[in-house]
């Protein structure tokens, strides 16, 4: 066996030579209701001296409420509040690592991410940027990243996105959507609580569920799909169904619906996503459409590609009684859908996975296109 680089193996075997991704996980976890009161704890052996502090990025909504009073502050640990209404952007992520190396003679202990998918994204990310040199648009792409990010946790709020257990930051760039994808973007630490999740509206709670059903469906319906893939995209798919076309008690779904958001992550961990989300990536980077109902207005009208898939989405959105907002593209000029069309196609590894190695014989702009202007 000759190891070929850190994240790569090659083994050899007679007649048989295969190249896998040595893919990193998030180390540590822990899951319960009320699990988010043992911060203190976890975090407390991770201190590196008293002048060295935590800083918590925390979604915004969560100002002065009972949650940010239970975060476990000494020293002169900060909280950073942010909204959580547009998609993460690189310039954000650099604002913030400015902030923090100007208000810090050294770095801090880490950073903790308390939120749905974008403040997750960027906690990432400036613990990635906080030891890398540059602004973070030159880190979108895969195995950019030189230098290990500083210790990092994720808390989420909301269950749906994947950010927790992914090794990607999607960003929002000045040319593109893409993430940072690397093997230190992943958690060193992930605490998921999911009394957290209470009382999130209910379009938001759909919307966000509906990224985790539609990682499974890509992933479990992709030229990448292998037995790894395959085990957590099952499992996921069979806990999305579970909370959205079953009759559970509120307390269950919010447990099922986090746990299958941590199997739909790792059920693309290994493959990819698809059609969906590389098109819902144009309409965020020209519109600022949120991801989960961007990947919602996409998938529904991809039965070509996932029959059975939107057959399930169509079932669940009857359900809940949810309406998908209409005609936003309608206003958009040729050069805006030249634009999300050449953001979609950028995105090689998603249609490959979709689509398979001749993807560019299947898909064209002028489909893309077709199908842009029915949302």
């Amino acid at each position: 066996m000759n190891v070929k680089s850190n994240n790569n193996i090659t083994i050899n075997y007679p007649g048989l030579m295969t190249n896998y991704k040595n893919f990193p996980m998030v180390p540590r976890v822990i899951f319960g209701q009320g699990c988010f009161g043992q911060l203190g704890e976890i975090l407390m052996p991770k201190r590196i001296h008293s002048e060295a502090p935590f800083i918590f990025l925390v979604d915004d909504v969560f100002e002065g409420s009972e949650l940010v009073s239970r975060i476990p502050l000494i020293f002169n640990d900060q909280i950073i509040f942010i909204s959580a209404d547009e998609e993460p952007k690189t310039d954000q992520v650099d604002v913030l690592v400015n902030k923090i190396k100007n208000d810090f003679a050294e770095l801090p202990s880490g950073i903790i991410g308390i939120g749905g998918g974008t403040l997750l994204d960027l906690a990432k990310a400036v613990a990635i940027m906080l030891t890398n040199r540059g602004n973070a648009y030159e880190y979108q792409g895969w195995d950019l990243v030189k230098k290990p990010s500083i210790y990092h946790v994720g808390i989420p709020t909301i269950s749906g996105t994947g950010a927790e257990v992914s090794r990607t930051t999607v960003l929002l760039g000045p040319e593109k959507k893409l993430g940072i994808n690397s093997d230190y973007t992943t958690f060193d630490q992930v605490l998921m609580d999911p009394d957290l999740t209470q009382g999130v509206p209910k379009e938001q709670w759909f919307y966000t569920g509906m990224d985790c059903f539609i990682h499974c469906i890509e992933s479990l319906n992709g030229t990448f799909l292998n037995a790894f893939s395959q085990s957590y995209g099952e499992k996921s798919l069979e806990l999305c169904k579970e909370v959205y076309l079953g009759d559970l008690t509120e307390e269950d779904a919010r447990d099922k619906l986090m746990m299958a958001s941590w199997h739909g992550g790792m059920s693309i961990a290994y493959s990819q996503v698809g059609v969906a989300h590389a098109m819902s990536y144009g309409l965020s980077y020209l519109l600022g459409v949120r991801h989960g109902i961007g990947n919602c207005l996409v998938f529904q009208h991809l039965e070509e590609f996932y029959p059975e898939g939107v057959e399930l989405f169509n079932e669940m959105k009857e359900k809940h009684n949810i309406q998908l907002p209409k005609g936003i593209c309608n206003e958009l000029t040729n050069n805006d859908f030249d634009i999300m069309i050449n953001v979609a196609l950028s995105l090689v590894p998603l249609w490959e996975n979709a689509l398979g190695s001749e993807w560019r014989n299947i898909i064209n702009p002028e489909k893309l296109k077709s199908i842009y202007q029915k949302i």
